[in-house]
């Protein structure tokens, strides 16, 4: 199962299964002005995989997990 269980001005906290990471908006910007709806409706399609159907953005949960390794490129401003 895939929750969001916290959402505050830095970023948002997902939990899958037991494990529970962090989403900095400094490293994940597109979730930045999204609404608590677009942040809570999130499908886990497979072990890596994770897909927010309403903002259209599918993420590893690897570059959740080690976003140093991954490169991330998004049009949208972290301003």
């Amino acid at each position: 199962m895939a929750e969001v269980t916290h959402i505050s001005k830095n970023g948002f906290w997902l939990l899958l299964d037991d494990e529970e990471l962090l989403l900095p908006f400094s490293d994940f910007p597109w979730f930045r002005q999204a609404t608590i709806e677009q942040l809570t409706t999130i499908e886990w399609p497979s072990a890596d995989h994770l897909y927010w159907p309403m903002l259209d953005v599918d993420l590893s949960v690897e570059s959740i997990r080690c976003p140093e390794k991954f490169p991330l490129i998004s049009a949208i401003s972290q301003g």
